[in-house]
This record gives C-alpha cells, sequence and structure tokens, in this order.
C-alpha cells in the first residue's frame, strides 16, 4: 500500500522564506523594540532604588567561662557549633517581633512622590503610639496635616481598612462602617478613640503646613513581612560566619533592623546562659533565708548564757570534744544540703518543681555522671527553646530533641534516687557518730556542757551559712562572667550603588519584550493562519503545477477590467506572462480551450478568466468568454450588461448560440453570458446538446475561455473539465483555506482530470518575498467575485499585524 505524498515526503523549512515574512513588518517590530526600551528607561528611573544591607554574626565555641572551676561541670559537655540552628534563630518569628516591637515598625509613614507616595523613616516629627490591645484600624493609609503648633488635621487618604483584633491578632476582617470620630481637627496630645482605632499623636518638631501620611500594620503582618526580606546565609561552607541582608528602599531601616536583630540575638544568647546560674543563686538565696535567723538567734543565746554564767572557754577537755563535734556536725550540715538538693531536683524531674534545673556541684556533688546528665538535660532544653522559636512542633527535629529530653531525664530521676539512698544511709552513719560523741559530753560539768551544746548549734548554721555565702559569691561571679559565644562581626551598613532596579538588565528586557511581542503575534498569527499565504505551501502539496502568480491592485476603479483599461500596468503584465505560459503547456496549437474554476467563491477566477480573454483578444486572437456559472454570475456585471440571454436560454429553450453571444465593446472579445438562472443548472449543463454547442464555438473562435462554478460547492463543473485543454484551479492568497488544496488533490489523484494548473491570484509581494517585487498589486473590495459578498477595509497597522491585508 501506497504512502500518501504528504506523509512519506518531509518538508523542508525554509529559513529564508520565513525571515521575509517576519520582515515585511520590520517597521512595527523596529517601533515595538524602540517603544520597549523606551519604556524600560523610563521605568528605571521612576522605580524607587532597592539598596542592600549587609551584616554578620560570628558564630564560636562554647568558650571556658571564669567561674567553671567552681562549678566544676562546664568542661564535661560541650554545646554543638549547629550553624542551622543558628540560622533558624536568627530567622525566627520570635526574634524578629521583638525587633518589629522594640523599633515601633507597627506604624510607616509616607510622604508624596513623583507617582506614589515613598516611604520615609527617622526625621519623622510625630509620635504616633498605638493602643494594640484594642481593635485598631490596619491596611488603610491617613493623612496628617499640622494646622497650628497644638493642632492638626486627620483625614482618610486610602480607606482600605481592615479591623485588626487582638484576641485574634492571625486574623483581619474588612472594614466597611463608617469611622465616626477619627476625621476631623485634633489637639495634639489628644486621645484619638473610636470603636476601631485608640491612638495618640505627639508633636516632636512639626511646624504648621507639615503634612506626612500614615498607616498602621498589625505585628503579626509586619513580622511576617519582614521575614521573607530578611536573608541569613554562612559566608560560605567552611566558615562559621553567618552574613545576615536584607534589601530595602530605606537605607537607615535596613541597618536599623539588621542591627538590632543581631543585639536581640546576642541578648537571647546570653538569656538562655544565664537561666541554670540564675536558678543556682535562687537557690542558695532560699536557703540563707532560713539559715540567717537561725545564726542570728544561736549566737545572741551563746552571748547571753556566756555573761550569765561567766564562762568564756570550754575546758582542754571540752574543747577536744567541741573540735570533733563540730567537724562531724558540718558533715553532716553539708550531707543535708545534698539530699535537700536531690529532694528538689527529684521534684523538678516529676514536674512537681517550678525553679529550674540547678547545677550538682554547687552542693558539691562529686559524682561526674549525674552532673554530665543536668548539664545535658539543661543543654537539651535550651536546644529546645531554640527549635521550637523556629519550628512546629510536629518537626521531626523537634520530636527528636523531645526523645533526647524523655531519655535524660529519666537517666537523671534514677541517679537522684540513688544519690538520695546513699546520702540518707551517710547521714545515717554520721549521726551515729555525733550521738557517740554526745555521750561524751553528758560526762562533762552542767555548765561546761550546755555552754557545748549552744556553741555547737552556732557553729553548725555559722559553717552552713559561710559555705552558702562562698557559693552564692561563686555563681554571681559565673554570672558576671558569662558572655555570648557569638559575636557581631560587622554591623550593618548599606551598598553605595543601588542593586535595583538594573537600569541595563531592564534596558536589554525592553528590547527582548519589545521585539518578541510583534514576533510573537505574527508566530501566533501565522500558526493559527489556516489561509493560503506561501505559493511555496501550493507546490509542495500538489502535483498540478502552479503556472503563475496574479498580483494586487490597491486601485478602487476598473479592477475587474485591469487589462483592458490598464494595459501598461504590473497586473497585466501578469496575464501577458501567464498568455505566454499557455503556449508552452500547449505548443503548436492555433486554438484553446481554457476552463476557469477555484474550490470556493471570492478567489477570482472570474477576474482572472475575463483578464486572460482579453490578453489574447489584445493579441488579435479571436476570443470568446463564456460564463458557466449558472448560479451566481458576474460577468454580466463587470461589462455593464443585462443578462437576459445566454447559456441557460440556448440549454433550456433551445435558442442558437450565436443569438445569445453579445459584443463586449471591444475588438476581438465576445461574451457568451451564463443567462437567466435556471432551476437546474446542473441537469441542464449535463445535457449532450450543451457539448456540441462548446464544439460548436470551438470552430468559430480562436480561444474558448470558460468561466465555471467554484467546483468545491457544486457538481456540475467537474462534468465539464473534459471539455477544455487547459484546466486552472484558482487560489487567493490569504484568502483559499489550505484544506481546499485537498480538493484539487482529489481532482487529480482520484477524479482523473488531466491538463490541471494553479494559478495563485491576488497575491501581495513585499521586499524580497517568494523571490518577485510587484510595484502594483491586485485586490478584493465589496465588488470581489463570490457566493458572498466581502466587504474590507483599510487597516491600520495593528490590523495588518494580525493578519488583515
Amino acid at each position: 500500500m501506497n504512502q500518501l505524498p504528504e506523509l512519506s515526503n518531509e518538508e523542508d523549512v525554509d529559513v529564508k522564506t520565513i525571515l521575509f515574512n517576519y520582515m515585511r513588518h520590520w517597521k512595527v517590530i523596529a517601533a515595538c523594540t524602540f517603544l520597549g526600551i523606551l519604556l524600560a528607561y523610563v521605568a528605571s528611573k521612576m522605580m524607587t532604588p532597592i539598596y542592600k544591607v549587609n551584616g554578620s554574626v560570628l558564630v564560636g565555641e562554647e568558650s571556658q567561662d571564669l567561674g567553671a572551676d567552681f562549678l566544676e561541670a562546664g568542661s564535661l559537655f560541650q554545646p554543638k557549633n549547629n550553624i542551622e540552628n543558628e540560622i533558624g534563630i536568627l530567622s525566627s518569628y520570635a526574634l524578629t517581633e521583638q525587633v518589629v516591637e522594640e523599633l515601633k515598625l507597627n506604624v510607616s509613614f509616607f510622604e508624596e512622590g513623583m507617582i506614589k507616595k515613598q516611604p520615609k523613616y527617622g526625621n519623622v516629627p510625630f509620635d504616633i503610639n498605638v493602643d494594640w490591645g484594642t481593635a485598631q484600624l490596619v491596611g488603610g493609609m491617613l493623612k496628617l496635616e499640622v494646622t497650628s503648633p497644638t493642632s492638626y488635621q486627620l483625614s482618610i487618604d486610602d480607606d482600605g481598612f481592615y479591623s485588626y483584633n487582638p484576641h485574634d491578632p492571625y486574623y483581619k476582617m474588612e472594614l466597611e462602617e463608617e469611622l465616626k470620630g477619627l476625621e476631623g481637627k485634633h489637639q495634639f496630645g489628644d486621645n484619638i478613640k473610636g470603636k476601631y482605632f485608640d491612638f495618640t499623636i505627639e508633636n516632636q518638631a512639626a511646624q504648621p503646613g507639615d503634612k506626612v501620611y500614615f498607616k498602621f500594620s498589625d505585628t503579626h503582618s509586619q513580622v511576617l513581612k519582614y521575614q521573607k526580606a530578611i536573608d541569613i546565609a554562612p559566608t560560605n561552607k567552611l566558615a562559621s560566619i553567618l552574613q545576615v541582608s536584607m534589601e530595602t528602599p530605606i537605607r537607615k531601616l535596613g541597618q536599623d533592623f539588621i542591627n538590632k536583630l543581631m543585639r536581640v540575638y546576642l541578648e537571647r544568647e546570653l538569656s538562655e546562659k544565664n537561666k541554670a546560674t540564675a536558678n543556682t543563686i535562687k537557690f542558695i538565696d532560699e536557703q540563707l533565708n532560713g539559715i540567717t535567723d537561725s545564726l542570728t538567734y544561736f549566737e545572741n543565746r551563746l552571748q547571753e548564757y556566756r555573761s550569765k554564767n561567766h564562762v568564756f572557754n570550754l575546758s582542754e577537755e571540752g574543747v577536744m570534744i567541741f573540735e570533733r563535734l563540730q567537724d562531724y556536725e558540718k558533715q553532716k550540715s553539708e550531707i543535708e544540703l545534698k539530699l535537700d538538693y536531690y529532694h528538689t531536683l527529684e521534684d523538678y524531674l516529676n514536674g512537681e518543681g517550678g525553679n529550674g534545673l540547678v547545677a550538682p556541684s554547687i552542693i558539691g556533688n562529686a559524682d561526674p555522671l549525674l552532673n554530665s546528665l543536668v548539664v545535658k538535660l539543661s543543654e537539651l532544653q535550651t536546644e529546645r527553646l531554640r527549635l521550637k522559636s523556629t519550628y512546629s512542633s510536629s518537626t521531626p527535629a523537634l520530636e527528636q530533641i523531645d526523645n533526647q529530653i524523655a531519655t535524660t531525664r529519666q537517666s537523671v530521676l534514677e541517679n537522684t534516687k540513688s544519690a538520695i539512698r546513699n546520702t540518707q544511709s551517710a547521714l545515717s552513719e554520721i549521726s551515729n557518730r555525733i550521738y557517740q560523741v554526745e555521750q561524751e559530753i553528758n560526762k562533762l560539768p552542767e555548765t561546761e556542757r550546755n555552754l557545748l551544746g549552744i556553741q555547737r548549734k552556732f557553729s553548725i548554721n555559722e559553717n552552713i551559712y559561710l559555705y552558702l555565702l562562698q557559693k552564692r559569691a561563686e555563681s554571681q561571679i559565673v554570672l558576671a562572667s558569662n558572655t555570648p559565644k557569638n559575636s557581631i562581626l560587622d554591623t550593618a551598613r548599606a551598598a553605595e550603588k543601588p542593586v535595583a532596579p538594573k537600569t541595563m538588565i531592564n534596558l536589554v528586557l525592553g528590547a527582548f519584550f519589545g521585539l518578541f511581542f510583534p514576533v510573537g503575534i505574527l508566530f501566533v498569527r501565522n500558526f493559527l493562519n489556516n489561509k493560503l499565504e506561501d505559493p511555496k505551501e501550493l507546490e509542495e502539496q500538489v502535483s498540478a503545477p502552479l503556472i503563475g502568480m496574479i498580483g494586487r491592485d490597491t486601485s478602487q476603479k476598473d479592477r475587474e477590467l485591469t487589462v483592458l483599461k490598464k494595459p501598461k500596468s504590473t497586473i497585466s503584465e501578469n496575464f501577458r506572462s501567464l498568455r505566454a505560459d499557455m503556449a508552452f503547456l500547449s505548443p503548436g496549437s492555433q486554438k484553446l480551450t481554457i476552463l476557469f474554476t477555484s474550490s470556493i467563491s471570492g478567489e477570482g477566477k472570474t477576474f482572472c478568466a475575463i483578464n486572460l480573454a482579453s490578453v489574447y483578444a489584445m493579441m488579435g486572437k479571436k476570443t470568446i468568454l463564456v460564463g458557466l456559472d449558472l448560479r451566481k454570475p458576474k460577468i454580466a456585471e463587470e461589462f455593464g450588461m443585462i443578462n437576459d440571454r445566454g447559456v441557460s436560454s440556448c440549454l433550456s429553450v433551445g435558442m442558437p448560440w450565436r443569438e445569445a453571444v453579445k459584443p463586449s465593446g471591444y475588438e476581438n472579445l465576445d461574451v457568451l453570458l451564463s443567462g437567466p438562472i435556471p432551476p437546474n443548472p446542473a441537469e441542464l449543463l449535463a445535457q449532450d446538446y450543451f457539448r456540441e454547442l462548446v464544439d460548436d464555438i470551438k470552430t468559430e473562435y480562436d480561444m474558448v475561455i470558460l468561466d465555471c462554478a467554484p467546483v468545491g460547492l457544486v457538481s456540475e463543473t467537474k462534468e465539464l473539465f473534459s471539455l477544455a485543454d487547459i484546466n486552472i484551479f484558482v487560489f487567493r492568497q490569504n484568502y483559499s483555506p489550505k484544506t481546499n488544496i485537498q480538493i484539487l488533490k482529489g481532482l487529480i489523484e482520484k477524479g482523473g482530470v488531466k491538463k490541471m494548473y494553479s494559478l495563485f491570484n491576488d497575491v501581495h509581494f513585499d521586499v524580497g518575498s517568494y523571490g518577485y517585487t510587484y510595484g502594483y498589486s491586485y485586490g478584493y473590495g465589496k465588488n470581489g467575485y463570490g457566493y458572498h459578498d466581502n466587504e474590507e477595509k483599510e487597516t491600520n497597522w495593528l490590523g495588518k499585524l494580525v493578519g488583515k491585508k
């Protein structure tokens, strides 16, 4: 089975032809490109300059604190230096929220600009205090104009307001109510209060005539805005330096924001670092509160007893017993302090304590395992607070650290319970030793025994008091010496030149879009165009040779009789060229019968038939133009004749064809009109008499031109191809559908029509197009041929661009 030609033959792309198709509109393309560049330049000059502000933070390793010797646990567990966590903290919602509130970025100021209002920051002669604990207006813009040193006029400049509800800070409701009490004249310092607003404006340095625009923005919206604007990234993969940057039209705002963010970040780190030490000091203070009263009480009793009994020193035996007892009592006090700490730690681990973790080393615990576990638990909790400020509770990182905290907490609890049991055993043992010493005391004289008892209790409280004072001093030294491991490397500073707009890039983009906008429209038009435009396409798709192209005539007068009226025109030359080609198609023939048809009406078959007949007549050939379009004839109208008799008269009533022939008014050219429109044109032309009539006409005329009905619309034309020596199928540029090529292919391949040729009519040639240049061209207007009337108007360049010819 043979493949169809269009499927088996690969079409070559004629780049030159495509280029010429676009270059036909070079003026429009050049104009659009220039306009794109101009618009890009104007836009660049009118855009607000954007500056990049940069600061940097050095993320350091945990340093050894000055008080690390006192707490003995600082070197047991070093926290990991996690750059990603530090980036998360710096860009966290909590830190950004704190910066927004401290810089009072909830109120934005603006001033008049060339096109739109420009943001203003710093040097604002007003101070606006907003009560964010009540409903507030956000989104819209207000205008403030100073009328006197003590008063001002307030008005609404943009009423796109929303209502902010402090009880639901993440949702705002569009406000459409009238804002009573907002607009009008107010005094500086007065509280402006209404259902949806509550604020006060103070005059700092404003003068009468000054005016400024301002708007309120809720904290949540501002935080989200600045979180998107801030960019935090390490300077390189191996460095522990973070660059904090943002792009802003206000350099001072960017510098203040980044500097404040870095300071808040360091303050937060130091605050987290001081928590354990602060908890230790709090624990010691609670212990000192009870010891101080007891110490004072026994000190007074000791002095009173010595004065009353005139006993100031113990005997040598009493001194020895007291020293032993004092040593045991000191040990017992330290053991009791440890036991108290363990119970406090146990309560915290069981969720009953609220004072937080206290370092075990503060009470002299020498167990390195418990020390490291408590320090690790404290660090894990600190790390969890960092992650929680950045991520949600369902984040895998938080779930992982929660599991680590739970495991470490259980380990600390088990070790604490074990320590409690061991400490209780030690306390019981030291109590037995004290009991044995007390038995020796009972052997002393009563006066000395009583003095020893009072002095014993005083020494116990004094030793505990001094021990706690020492530990508190050590903790305060640690607290004072704590510094954040991170530091500000470079404070924020803005670049000297703006990063946007980039004029050169904008100009390139403007030229690009200006160039490709019309090219794109042309491409889309060509892609969607289903009309024949390129004669090369016609030549490649059908086997009927393209014997000629007829140009377009833009004149409005005598267009159909161009050869007769304008014999020197380019169109006339086209038909003369076509006449010359006929000699090669039928060499040696003195007489020819040429048939014209088309696929649909309006393609110009009648126009071509009239003018080709005129060319032969002017050559001296006896020519007759026969109108075989019995459905919608046009020849009579073009020659100014009455279509009262013709072919239909000869076939229907038997009128001799010679009586039906009419002179055209031009030498050597006669016309046989189609005649009155019959009800059965197909049946009339199918008669044997019609063929006899044509044969008879051929004997008397040198050239017989048959103007037939469109073969794509009627059936009778297919029967007429055998009457002609040459059959010409007319296509019209930018009018004939591409699918109609299949009609011609069908006639040749399936209908077996011989001597079939194609003619391309109404061709508009521009410079370089199709390899020809025409000075004149032909066009169809409201009098064009067809089974429907075509009204075409002169179009502007945009109409031409989208395909209107």
